[in-house]
Parts: structure tokens; C-alpha cells; sequence
């Protein structure tokens, strides 16, 4: 069976999620930073995010989207 070239390999997967965890500890906001980590690190949906949060998906999503942008930025630089 051959490599899928477009997946990435688990050391490059692992090195992602420290980049981005270094970045994550730079947002100010704390729901901001709770929310990308639970997304983007632990893999979790929208909706398990907003159970163990107690409050709803469309916030969420609108933490999520906020703390993007804010990464994106800071990347930019």
C-alpha cells in the first residue's frame, strides 16, 4: 500500500499541534484559547465544545471564528 502524499506523516501532525499550541497560549481570551484547543488539539466537534462549556454551538463557532482571525494575524506578522 503507498503513502497517501497528501496525509500528512504522525511527526509532522505532532509538530502542528505545537506550533499551534504555542500560538493558542498567545490569544488574550481564555473561552478563545479553551475553545481552539478543544477543536484543533483534542479533536473535538463544535457541539461536545459547547456541552462541556454550557453554551451553545452558535457560540462556539463565533469564539472560534473571533480567535482565527487573532491567530491569523499573528501569524501574518
Amino acid at each position: 500500500m503507498q503513502p497517501d502524499l497528501f496525509q500528512p506523516s504522525f511527526a509532522e501532525e505532532s509538530d502542528n499541534k505545537i506550533v499551534l499550541q504555542s500560538y493558542i497560549n498567545k490569544l488574550v481570551c481564555e473561552a478563545s484559547k479553551k475553545v481552539i484547543y478543544e477543536i484543533y488539539i483534542n479533536d473535538k466537534t463544535e457541539a461536545q465544545v459547547a456541552r462541556e462549556l454550557k453554551i451553545t454551538q452558535q457560540a462556539v463557532n463565533k469564539w472560534k471564528k473571533k480567535a482565527l482571525r487573532e491567530l491569523c494575524q499573528m501569524m501574518s506578522l
